[in-house]
């Protein structure tokens, strides 16, 4: 173990007043506190000064303020300073946690430990800043390739999803879907789970509300297919294809944690997990934010708009530091209710988990729609892609919960195809004449009574009450 002697902390100072450059990058680590006591009021002579002037002081008019008398080191062999920044650091980073821990000491009797970690976690991170970000001019298309891989990492097992995406969730995103109450989002959550673990990835599904044996019982319907009123007269059966499904998928845990837990419950648990399983934990569903608390913040509950803006910065940082995919759910308030479309000012609790969200998804449906087995996502927000304002359809089998793409189904296939062609005919054939608003094609046949046109009669009855039907039905999907 490195011993920070009284000398060794005399170098490093006399070596940074000697490189004004090696100073530079070291000055965000630069703590006079850290050294020793009789070099402190130095430390702190050099840092004032560079703040004051801009410009490194000289070893003669520190010494001159001063009883400790500085060497110069300006004749080192520029090598050496590479050594410097490294010890440096070290150093740095072993006295901030020397202060850290010896500052949590009144904390930890006291049983509050939140602050303790975000104590520790600070001074371990403490270091010089080797990232100089990216070169623009220095390799355009390596830049570009690298993007293009990295970008939509993790499918959502919806392809139109997806598209819209430009391939999915990327690792370290928070992924937020928004709806009201009986919307669908836990649906979705776990629907999400089920695509995740099918295609090979370890998935971690933490509930607020909803038991752990009543959402397991949801998913044996989803993995499955059998309705859910009849896995307990099926339970032969879906125990038979839950362990067979087992066999190619990743890690499923459904973990219940009590309303009101905050993200360092969380941090422990995924922990415990990952050391159990000897598996890195790939997605984190969480149902829901809303029902979350600030780790180390103490918030009034009723402050919603605070509240969630910790809440779901710590769930950000969560995934930045395990670079998995995050995704939760959140309440839409009241004024979304009779909405067909959503925006911000529909989000319960304000602004303040959009903006740092990286996407966030609004959930619609209706009566009607939840007939047909029909939900209707719509992007509010998406940091990565172009899909703000857009919609997209999906299908929903109500006896096994299941949501797919919209596209996999035969009859919506032929419905859209039907509807186009009718649009595109309405379009080629409608004209308006000056008294009558009605389009010509649109009107039935009238026969002529002169020629005792029965039969174009009963022909133009019929066709125009079916045209009428089939425009009907048209309008009344547009507004669903």
């Amino acid at each position: 173990m490195a011993e920070y002697t009284f000398d060794v902390q005399k170098l490093y100072i006399e070596m940074l007043l000697a490189d004004a450059e090696s100073f530079a990058r070291a000055q965000n680590i630069f703590n006079p506190g850290s050294f020793d006591r009789k070099l402190q009021p130095i430390a702190k002579f050099v840092k004032d000064y560079m703040d004051e002037y801009k410009v490194m002081p000289e070893v003669e008019i520190v010494n001159a303020q001063h009883d400790i008398k500085l060497k110069t080191a300006k004749d080192l062999d520029p090598a050496h300073f590479n050594w410097l920044l490294d010890e440096f650091e070290t150093f740095s980073r072993h006295k901030a946690l020397e202060q850290a821990i010896l500052s949590s000491a009144d904390l930890l009797e006291k049983g509050d430990y939140a602050p303790v970690e975000d104590m520790v976690k600070e001074a371990v991170s403490v270091g010089l800043t080797r990232d100089l970000g990216t070169d623009y001019f220095e390799d355009p298309r390596g830049r570009l390739e690298a993007l293009k891989d990295n970008n939509g990492q993790i499918s959502t097992g919806w392809q139109n999803l997806d598209k819209k995406l430009f391939g999915g969730f990327n690792r370290g995103e928070l992924n937020i879907f928004a709806g009201g109450s009986g919307a669908g989002k836990s649906l979705f959550l776990q629907n999400l789970a089920v695509n995740w673990a099918q295609a090979g990835l370890n998935v971690c599904y933490i509930s607020f509300e909803l038991s752990e044996q009543l959402t397991a019982m949801r998913l044996d319907a989803m993995m499955t297919n059998i309705p859910t009123k009849k896995v307990f007269p099926e339970i032969d059966n879906v125990e038979m294809k839950v362990k067979m499904l087992k066999k190619k998928s990743g890690n499923l845990q459904i973990k219940y944690l009590p309303s009101g837990s905050n993200v360092l419950d969380v941090r422990t648990y995924l922990k415990e997990l990952e050391l159990k399983n000897k598996k890195k934990v790939d997605c984190i569903l969480i149902d829901y934010l809303d029902l979350m608390m600030p780790k180390s913040k103490r918030i009034s509950p009723a402050d919603l708009f605070i509240k969630d803006k910790y809440v779901s910065e710590e769930l950000r940082n969560l995934v930045v530091e395990k670079q998995c995919v995050l995704a939760t759910a959140s309440q839409l308030n009241r004024a979304s209710v009779e909405e067909i479309e959503f925006d911000h000012s529909h989000i319960s609790g304000g602004l303040s988990k959009i903006q740092t969200a990286d996407n966030v998804i609004g959930i619609f449906t209706s009566r009607a729609m939840k007939e047909r087995g029909r939900y209707q996502i719509q992007f509010m927000k998406t940091r990565s892609s172009s899909g703000v304002g857009q919609k997209v359809d999906l299908e929903f089998d109500v006896d096994s919960l299941r949501i797919r793409d919209l596209a996999d189904d035969p009859e919506y296939k032929q419905f859209d195809k039907q509807r186009s062609t009718i649009y595109d005919s309405l379009k080629q054939t409608s004209k308006v004449s000056a008294g009558d608003s009605t389009p010509k094609d649109a009107r039935p046949e009238v026969p002529d009574p002169r020629k005792g046109d029965t039969v174009g009669k009963v022909k133009a009855t019929v066709e125009g009450g079916k045209l009428r039907q089939l425009l009907n039905e048209l309008h009344s999907d547009e507004e669903q």
